[in-house]
């Protein structure tokens, strides 16, 4: 099943007055009950340890107490709230649910046990809703006899904060169940966005890049974690880097999510997991959670800081030959910054001809090797950059490297120089990501809008990865896929049919 273009029908208003169950007790489970009750709903709590139920209970309302010290929520709403919410030690408690969201092990057979039970007791107008993040809607709705009311709410952790809420269809769903969920949930205050029952969904999907390919610059020794990381952040603009992300996660959980996804695709390069992310597993070098991972989390450990460049004189004048492309701000900020700028057109090349003759090019996706060059890496705004990555080529460019250095000095930014690696760090990240989005949007995931939406309240990105396309000139971001395909050969690199029509068509709105 795909989702289409349309957006969901009216479904009519909420009935807040009808019982929401939520099954399962864990931080998951209680981040949902807590969205549903705080919209006004009376909730049911089941687990099938005993006792647990009472304590979850106990454990939200300490939450509706923060929230009361911290303003956000006034007494006499908090003791509504309160009475509303009750533990149920019998599933047949639930009976009358009009929904129920299970949040329990990740384990096909114990959520197709599950509903199977709850088909029994609740009744026909009842959606039974899962909140896996990995498994498929389809497969655990297989075994029931109405499976068409079953559909996928995958809630962010932490719930109560996070926004999005990816409503999965599962081939089986009926659409006036998912339409059904997907209201609820925007009545609760969220940010709904429809998807098909694939592999990962959206964000588990889109996002894998985000992570192989800093790793993957890693295990080539182009550049360390903590370098990676800042440049991520603080050129790319993202909130978290893949290394202290995957730590805050769990390198477990990200390194089991990022294998679901490349064993459902059948091994599909693209999304190929980690060596090096896979022996920290075996190690038990969780992240911070078992006090190491890719970071030392110990009592007085250090964190190590990204790679700096010591201050470098800057030039007085560059030469900026050709179309700047993504970068054409820079030459705005050179000139500001009080640096002569001559332009000039150029037949063959771009970039900046510095005093010293070398040339200062954003990268292409292409090693410096072999020229006096030195490639500087894609930002979505270099004005509120605070760090640019620079890669010279090996042997040759000191002076150049140098200048180059200076230069982006001279505009305000910290300097992290890494190897020569071909695409880079945000550039080849983000020429990643948009090939995911635009074959996720082709395969019938998501719509464009939803993809974008998903990846930026789901994981923080600065901007939807078809959005980032659309901000491009028309080609670029194939363009240097196909350049690094030629550097790195194997098809993780080859650009998907889907980029290649946009690129056709000549613009980025094709799906």
């Amino acid at each position: 099943m795909t989702v289409t273009e349309q957006s969901p029908g009216a479904p009519g208003p909420v009935d807040r007055s009808r019982v929401v169950a939520v099954v399962g007790t864990g931080a998951m489970g209680r981040g949902i009950a807590q969205v549903a009750l705080t919209a006004g709903h009376p909730v049911r709590l089941y687990d099938a340890v005993p006792g647990r139920a009472a304590q979850a209970a106990d454990g939200i309302g300490a939450q509706l107490d923060r929230l009361v010290h911290k303003g956000r929520m006034d007494a006499a709403e908090r003791d509504r709230a309160r009475a509303r919410l009750h533990p149920a030690d019998d599933l047949a408690r639930l009976g009358d649910a009009a929904l129920v969201v299970e949040a329990v092990v990740e384990e096909p057979t114990v959520k197709q046990e599950l509903f199977t039970a709850l088909e029994a007791i609740v009744a026909d107008d009842c959606l039974l809703a899962t909140n896996t993040s990995s498994l498929s809607v389809t497969a655990v709705a297989g075994a029931l006899k109405r499976p068409g009311r079953v559909v996928g709410l995958h809630f962010f952790n932490p719930a109560p904060l996070l926004p999005l809420v990816e409503v999965v269809s599962g081939f089986a769903t009926d659409e006036e169940s998912a339409t059904r969920a997907w209201a609820t949930v925007a009545a609760w205050g969220k940010t709904p966005v429809r998807c098909a029952d694939l592999p990962g969904f959206i964000v588990n999907r889109v996002a894998r890049p985000f992570y192989a390919e800093s790793f993957a610059i890693h295990e080539d020794r182009g550049a360390d974690p903590a370098t990676l990381d800042a440049v991520l952040r603080e050129c790319g603009g993202f909130r978290m880097g893949p290394f202290e992300l995957t730590d805050l996660i769990g390198q477990d959980v990200n390194e089991a999510v990022t294998r679901s996804v490349w064993e459902s695709f059948f091994q599909n390069v693209k999304f190929t997991p980690s060596l090096a992310q896979r022996r920290l597993v075996e190690a038990g070098l969780l992240g911070r959670k078992s006090g190491r991972g890719w970071y030392d989390y110990g009592e007085g450990a250090d964190r190590p800081e990204p790679r700096t460049a010591a201050p470098a004189e800057a030039p007085a004048h560059v030469i900026a030959q050709g179309d700047p492309g993504p970068a054409a701000e820079l030459l705005d900020m050179i000139a500001e910054a009080g640096i002569t700028v001559t332009r000039r057109d150029a037949d063959t090349g771009t970039g900046l001809v510095l005093p010293g003759g070398g040339r200062l090019e954003l990268t292409q996706g292409e090693p410096a090797t072999g020229r006096n060059l030195v490639h500087f890496d894609l930002a979505p705004d270099y004005r509120a950059a605070t760090r640019i990555a620079l890669a010279p080529a090996p042997y040759g460019a000191e002076r150049t490297l140098q200048e180059a250095t200076g230069l982006f000095q001279a505009l305000g930014k910290k300097v992290s120089v890494i190897e020569d690696v071909p695409g880079m760090i945000v550039a080849r990240t983000v020429v990643m990501l948009i090939d995911i989005a635009a074959e996720a949007v082709t395969k019938g995931v998501a719509t464009e809008d939803d993809i974008d939406t998903a990846m930026r309240l789901g994981v923080n990105y600065p901007l939807g990865p078809l959005e980032w396309n659309r901000r491009l000139p028309a080609g670029w971001a194939r363009t240097l896929l196909e350049n690094l395909h030629r550097c790195v050969p194997g098809g993780r690199y080859a650009p998907g049919l889907a980029l290649v029509r946009r690129t056709c068509a000549g613009e980025g709105d094709v799906s």
